[in-house]
C-alpha cells in the first residue's frame, strides 16, 4: 500500500491508526488528516521517539495493511 491510498481514504485508516498508537487520540488524527508528516510528529512527540523511528513505525504499519 502506498501512502497516497492511506490519505486519500484517512478516515478508514484513522481508527486503524489509533489501535496502532494508543498514545494518539481523535484530536491527534484531526490534525494529521493523512498527512503522513503530521502523523510521524505526532508519534514523535507522544512516544518520545526519534523522527527515524517514527518513519519507521510508520513504514511497518503500511505494511501490515
Amino acid at each position: 500500500m502506498y501512502w497516497d491510498q492511506i490519505e486519500a481514504r484517512w478516515d478508514q485508516f484513522r481508527g486503524k491508526a489509533l489501535t496502532q498508537w494508543g498514545k494518539l487520540n481523535h484530536s491527534d488524527m484531526d490534525v494529521v488528516q493523512g498527512r503522513r508528516v503530521e502523523l510521524a510528529g505526532r508519534i514523535q512527540e507522544r512516544y518520545g521517539v526519534a523522527r527515524e523511528d517514527a518513519e519507521n513505525q510508520i513504514d511497518s504499519w503500511m505494511r501490515s495493511l
